[in-house]
């Protein structure tokens, strides 16, 4: 396999990094398990979870899906940020909320230290000092091996490097940010930094929340057991009839050169400039299988060129930072 360098870390990560959003609800915890241990049987060596994921059950099928004694070839990226109790304080980017969610995470993950830990969102009324230091201080401990943001701003990201260089803080390795054809922006700014920076950046949504496998046909009927319906408001707004549309035409696409939309879509954004590893979030065995082939496809030059005129370089069609805080749709 193709492994990547993960950023500055000196690490090797699978072209595909594994994401568990569905294990503990949708994809029950037997399942979940399986899905983990067939993904690192065909090479991958990298999966992502966060502690808000299923109220932490994805942590804890990861921990016990490693117990085994494959956890030290095991990359575990996870993430702090979103409120997880009533407490006010349990929750945004605090030395507090961080010192203590760490220790819940570990218990739950049934580890001594997380390869990467990440902070899921940015926020914007306290300086990133505290946020940095408080990581610094996980990395001194020994609890966290390195540090990483998800779904930040290009300019967030080059503060905190700054931020780190100033005061001889670690610094963010990685950056997580959505992106697939129906949303392209982050090639404006974010890819850029990342390339000069060498930060590894790990995209989520490759699939584009499975719109741009057809798998809705109307904006007002949709599938009930898909995530637009089952999770949350603000993924129900993605699905939008302009990328039902434009999803269409990129099936036609598809049927063309004979390749299944899910594996082009994944493949697109595998292959291009400064990517390190999109994350892949199986609910099913045969979601996993399909995905998997991607590990050996490359892109044909042909094809991006015909994506590139659909979806335009730079550009969205659907707005997946929708829940970001930050980015204007």
């Amino acid at each position: 396999m193709d492994y990547r360098l993960l950023g500055q870390t000196g690490m090797y990560v699978s072209p595909l990094c594994l994401g568990t959003f569905n294990f503990g609800r949708q994809t029950p915890e037997k399942t979940a398990i399986y899905l983990i241990h067939k993904a690192l049987d065909a090479g991958i060596n990298f999966i992502d979870t966060a502690n808000v994921y299923n109220e932490g059950e994805s942590e804890r099928v990861i921990g016990k899906a490693l117990a085994d004694g494959r956890r030290d070839k095991t990359i575990i990226a996870t993430k702090v940020h979103f409120q997880v109790s009533d407490d006010p304080n349990d929750r945004g980017n605090s030395r507090r909320h961080i010192s203590q969610a760490v220790e819940r995470s570990l218990k739950r993950l049934n580890t001594n230290y997380i390869d990467l830990y990440q902070i899921h969102r940015p926020v914007f009324d306290m300086d990133q000092f505290e946020t940095l230091r408080a990581l610094d201080d996980l990395i001194t401990q020994g609890k966290v091996r390195y540090i990483g943001c998800s779904t930040h701003p290009a300019w967030m990201v080059m503060e905190a490097l700054a931020i780190s260089d100033k005061y001889g803080l670690a610094r963010y390795v990685t950056e997580q940010p959505p992106y697939n054809l129906l949303d392209r922006r982050i090639e404006n700014e974010l890819i850029p930094l990342a390339q000069r920076y060498k930060i590894g950046l790990i995209p989520w949504s490759p699939l584009g929340m499975g719109i741009l496998v057809g798998r809705y046909k109307d904006v007002d009927n949709l599938p009930r057991d898909s995530r637009a319906f089952v999770i949350s408001s603000w993924s129900a707004e993605r699905v939008t009839k302009k990328g039902i549309e434009e999803a269409q035409r990129f099936i036609r696409i598809c049927n063309e050169y004979g390749l299944k939309p899910s594996q082009l879509a994944l493949l697109w954004v595998k292959e291009q400039p400064g990517i390190t590893s999109p994350i892949i979030g199986p609910r099913i065995e045969a979601h996993l299988d399909d995905l998997l082939e991607v590990l050996d496809l490359k892109m044909d030059p042909e094809i991006t060129k015909k994506l590139d005129d659909i979806f335009p370089p730079g550009k969205s069609i659907v707005n997946f930072h929708n829940n970001s805080g930050w980015m204007k749709g």
